[in-house]
């Protein structure tokens, strides 16, 4: 039979070529593989709640709450699909799950490309990769933002009106790209199914389509090798095969992940949707984006309001906030490549205090997130007396420049410092080696 097989599939070539591949045994190499199996619980859990959820926001009658004859209690489709999923069996924790994989599943990519970053594993040939990587990185947070306006209660339709508003604001054309992105002057009867089809279509195709090409070119290009496989076989790869090995390992792995994700969804509950209620014409204060956005929201709350008219089309402060400064920073994040310019060792995985300057610069960019993170809950630092209204946007611009500034020549002071160390004991053991001799 296995013959058979072989003559018609070549199965043997796959074998020797992709199951044979080594995998690097370190403990860091799995972010990656949290990544791809968060992925495969989202889709599973995606397609259970979609069995149940009706994309639409056509009124109809609250079958929780009916109202009376003369006033029947009228709430969108999408909304009232929400809370009969609630109410299902296990339908609150089908969210849960679906909700929090998505948090774990950002969080593990950005710790993987903070890995890649710190250990250079970006450079020359896996500048493709680390650009996928961006791609997958974006993509995941849009697939998360679409998905949690979904439900379509008051916070989701507020949240729905905030994108929308920063999408107009986009000069000249502003207007154009939020109707063509949500069917329609918002809130218009598109809004959800449109919304829908980008989350359960169009994002998750990407998202599969960006992690088979990321995973083939690192099959092609294989693992940067750990520090250890220097000491043991210089330029050799080091590690256990897919096969009969590295497939257990990865197989205990995701069981453990998605005991821990169930089990961490039974004790912490996600966005209410009963307790917001339906879309109403009643706003909702300090409407927040989930942590892995909360620093545009903080960039936008920081900078002074302002409009500016050129050739007809307005520049303001929300296009400047929420479009330019992001774009800005992802852009930055894309050239890593090319800015690095070193070029040494690109076979092991360096070790990040050998490139100073390197690991200062992604400390202080990421000090600088954070600011732009509590710059987001600027109302709750103003009301809890923390800041002022009269001081707040000055502490915080001040921050922006003076957190990251210290950081950076804080990491170079740590890192030289920690050099003069090593330099200072190998003389000594230089030394005394010496004086044996």
């Amino acid at each position: 039979m296995n013959q058979w097989l072989d003559e018609r599939l070549h199965i043997s070539r796959l074998n020797d070529k992709f199951l044979r591949k080594a995998f690097p045994v370190h403990h860091s190499f799995f972010l990656g593989e949290i990544t791809l199996f968060s992925l495969i619980i989202l889709i599973l859990t995606g397609i259970l709640l979609a069995l149940s959820y009706e994309p639409s926001n056509s009124l109809i009658v609250n079958s929780f709450d009916p109202g009376t004859t003369d006033k029947p209690n009228l709430i969108p489709a999408a909304y009232h699909s929400a809370l009969k999923i609630n109410a299902m069996p296990f339908g609150d924790m089908l969210r849960r799950i679906h909700h929090w994989t998505a948090n774990i599943m950002v969080a593990a990519a950005v710790i993987h490309m903070m890995r890649i970053y710190f250990t250079g594993a970006f450079k020359k040939p896996r500048e493709i990769n680390w650009w996928i990587g961006m791609l997958l990185l974006i993509f995941a947070a849009l697939t998360a933002v679409t998905g949690y306006v979904l439900p379509y209660d008051n916070y989701a339709y507020n949240t729905l009106k905030v994108i929308y508003g920063i999408a107009s604001s986009i000069p000249w054309v502003g207007e154009w790209v939020a109707q063509a992105a949500f069917a329609g002057k918002f809130p218009g009867d598109g809004v959800i199914p449109r919304v829908y089809g980008y989350h359960i279509m169009l994002l998750p195709m990407i998202l599969v389509a960006l992690t088979a090409a990321h995973m083939l070119i690192m099959i092609k290009q294989k693992h940067t090798q750990p520090q250890y496989a220097k000491r043991i076989a210089y330029k050799k790869i080091v590690g256990v095969p897919l096969m009969t090995q590295q497939t257990p390992i990865m197989l205990l792995l995701a069981v453990a992940f998605a005991a821990i994700i169930v089990l961490f969804s039974a004790f912490i509950p996600v966005h209410p949707v009963e307790f917001f209620g339906p879309p109403s014409t009643t706003p909702i204060n300090n409407i927040k984006p989930d942590w892995y956005l909360l620093w545009v929201f903080g960039a936008l709350a920081i900078i002074p309001s302002f409009e500016v008219n050129i050739f007809g089309g307005l520049i303001g402060s929300e296009f400047v906030g929420a479009i330019v400064l992001p774009t800005i920073i992802l852009l930055a994040m894309f050239a890593v490549p090319m800015l690095d310019r070193s070029r040494d060792n690109m076979y092991y995985a360096e070790n990040p205090t050998n490139h100073p300057v390197r690991l200062a610069a992604g400390v202080a960019f990421m000090a600088l997130l954070v600011v732009w993170s509590v710059a987001g809950y600027k109302p709750e630092l103003i009301s809890s007396g923390i800041l002022t209204t009269g001081n707040a946007n000055t502490v915080l611009w001040i921050a922006t420049f003076l957190v990251p500034a210290l950081c950076y020549f804080g990491t170079l002071g740590i890192v030289r410092g920690i050099r003069a160390l090593r330099e200072s004991d190998a003389r000594d053991r230089a030394a005394f080696s010496h004086a044996d001799d």
